[in-house]
């Protein structure tokens, strides 16, 4: 899976590592404001009426916490997609990085940079396997750091979870699953703002090393602990 392309120039990271950054935090201020509507829609309780899709083609008015519901998320839809093209900015960059900084081509395709989040069954490890190589081709004498770990594993959780990230329910069927077992959804909230935090952390933890290795030359090789 190795490129052939030449060897790109070193460009500092930061800038889009701060826009990712900023919008991460955002998506996860989304996602949980998302959390706390689903925690007033179960206090509140189903309407007599039954949930707004009841069968057969037949949806009943909203009430207004469901309506802002709707809201709510359909915001956040648009955070999220802001927040992916920023990361996915941002790895393109650290990963061209990694390959001046190392003078070896990246193990993964570019294609992959966006393909691998959401072909089937790759999408369950090419997108860390990206971070990590970018953290190895930067920092081969550090060790991988344990947050990487940790986002990706909670980023599947949500995203496995079937009403996170990718949800098999309409928001209409959110609501009803928000009546009757809130707390399925509150569980993959929890993940989802946790891949977001973590994240932030992965960002500024690979930008870091690669801004070091920059301004202090090359690094001796080794291990990652990946």
């Amino acid at each position: 899976m190795e490129e052939t392309a030449p060897r790109p120039a070193f460009r500092a990271a930061r800038p889009t590592a701060l826009l990712a950054t900023a919008l991460l935090l955002l998506a996860g201020a989304a996602w949980l404001a998302r959390a706390v509507w689903e925690i007033r829609l179960s206090v509140a309780g189903e309407p007599a009426s039954g949930p707004p899709d009841q069968g057969d083609g037949n949806h009943r008015p909203l009430t207004s916490l469901e309506d802002a519901y709707h809201i709510v998320g359909a915001v956040g839809d648009v955070v999220v997609v802001l927040c992916a093209a920023a990361f996915l900015a941002w790895l393109w960059q650290v990963r061209d990085n990694a390959r001046a900084l190392s003078g070896r081509p990246p193990r993964y395709r570019g294609i992959w940079v966006y393909l691998g989040w959401i072909v089937p069954v790759v999408n369950l490890w090419v997108p860390r396997g990206l971070v990590v190589d970018v953290h190895r081709a930067s920092a081969p004498d550090k060790r991988l750091p344990f947050v990487v770990n940790v986002w990706w594993a909670l980023w599947l959780i949500g995203m496995l979870s079937g009403v996170g990230l990718i949800s098999r329910e309409s928001r209409d069927g959110l609501i009803e699953r928000a009546y009757s077992d809130v707390w399925q959804l509150l569980v993959s909230d929890a993940a989802v703002v946790g891949a977001a935090v973590a994240a932030v952390f992965v960002v500024r933890a690979v930008t870091s090393v690669q801004s070091e290795r920059a301004a202090g030359g090359p690094a001796p090789t080794g291990a990652d602990g990946a």
